[in-house]
């Protein structure tokens, strides 16, 4: 592909992500893949031009643009080698007209914004940088470990940092299972959780079992752990994720949503721990899903921040006393945050809140904020309640 047909394919490409962005549609990574998968002779060259063409223009739009030929002309007025390639050559985008519309810059949509000044966010821009590699070491397998080259050591107690490009799963530590890709963040909100050898454990909100394969290292594979979810098919990931980290004994299960007790009621008052890991409109992972700023409305945060309160709630049935409770989201807004930490509290008098000892994040009402700017992680809110 020439450098001009390369940018009106990242044009095509940006159609498909604002419109699946208004429809709820696929995510842009997997577009961007299916978009490629039907033109199986664009070299790796042009796959990786594209991809980046197409991630500069939805970085660059803080609200959803009109067209992706707007958002591309929003990058193409900031970048003087990218504008004289709308040459309307062959495959090429047509001239600009200087009357045409270009899409508004800017860190995310306005309401947004404001939620997030609001909320005491600073340095916002930083959440649409480009996010690291960060792996946690595997201590259930690390043995002689050798880390592939490049690494740089982080806060969390395992993990290290590679920069974004670094293509870690063919290496023989990731192959091997001795390493998971994982961000720092990330493995800072299961270290909170303290997880020991012989406790009972409950990850309530597993997915494909990140979070669980690193309490399941921390247990050294003594103790019951149980990893739930109510999506079936990510849950269904964790076998053999677990398989291939030396991860032995976790046990699965699958949860109906709204009736999430009905499976749940042998555990009631039997854990030691239970990790809430809660669904969220994912503001601190903008930098990997630098779309889902413009999927996110004010209804659909109120509808998330009912179901983790609903969670936290279910949560708390299933601890003993003396247990504790923590509450994750990868978000940055308050009301999925600090709000729903002091609600909790509210609820549940037996319990009170135990601000998590971590070597990163700022406090943030009973819990700890964690965020790019601050600390170089993903953006997290993490709270520690133990009950009475």
């Amino acid at each position: 592909m020439t450098p001009a047909a390369r940018v009106q394919a990242a044009i095509d490409v940006l159609d498909l992500v604002i419109e699946a962005a208004r429809s709820n549609g696929a995510p842009a990574d997997r577009l961007i893949s299916e978009w490629f998968r039907a033109r199986r002779w664009a070299g790796s060259g042009d796959r990786r031009a594209v991809r980046e063409l197409a991630y500069r223009a939805i970085r660059a739009c803080g609200e959803i643009p009109a067209t992706g030929r707007a958002a591309m002309l929003r990058v193409a007025a900031d970048d003087a080698q990218l504008a004289p390639l709308f040459d309307g050559s062959r495959h090429a985008p047509a001239p600009i007209d200087p009357d045409e519309p270009v899409a508004d810059s800017g860190v995310a949509p306005g309401w947004l914004m404001k939620r997030l000044a609001d909320n005491g966010v600073e340095h916002p821009e930083a959440l649409l940088g480009r996010a690291p590699l960060d792996i946690r070491v595997n201590t259930l397998k690390s043995g002689r470990l050798e880390l592939p080259e490049g690494a740089e050591k982080v806060a969390a107690a395992n993990g290290w940092r590679y920069p974004p490009e670094t293509r870690i799963e063919q290496s023989r530590a990731y192959l091997g299972g001795m390493i998971e890709v994982q961000d720092a963040g990330s493995q800072l909100t299961c270290e909170v959780v303290a997880a020991r050898p012989g406790e009972t454990v409950i990850d309530l909100c597993a997915g494909a079992g990140g979070k669980t394969l690193a309490l399941a290292a921390a247990m050294k594979n003594a103790g019951r752990l149980v990893a739930c979810d109510a999506d079936r098919t990510r849950l269904q990931r964790l076998p053999p994720r677990a398989e291939r980290a030396g991860a032995s004994g976790i046990e699965t299960l699958l949860l109906d949503a709204n009736r999430e007790m009905e499976a749940l009621k042998p555990f009631v008052g039997a854990a030691d721990a239970v990790l809430v890991d809660a669904p969220c409109s994912g503001t601190g992972t903008w930098r990997r899903n630098p779309e889902a700023r413009w999927r996110l409305t004010e209804k659909q945060l109120e509808r998330y921040a009912a179901i983790q309160s609903r969670l936290l709630d279910v949560a708390a049935t299933l601890v003993t006393a003396g247990g504790r409770l923590v509450f994750v989201t990868c978000s940055l807004l308050d009301a999925e945050g600090a709000d729903q930490a002091a609600g909790f509290l509210a609820r549940h008098p037996d319990w009170r809140a135990e601000l998590p000892a971590l070597p990163a994040g700022t406090s943030r009402g009973a819990g700890l904020r964690l965020s790019p700017s601050h600390d170089g992680t993903d953006g997290f809110f993490v709270a520690r309640f133990v009950r009475l």
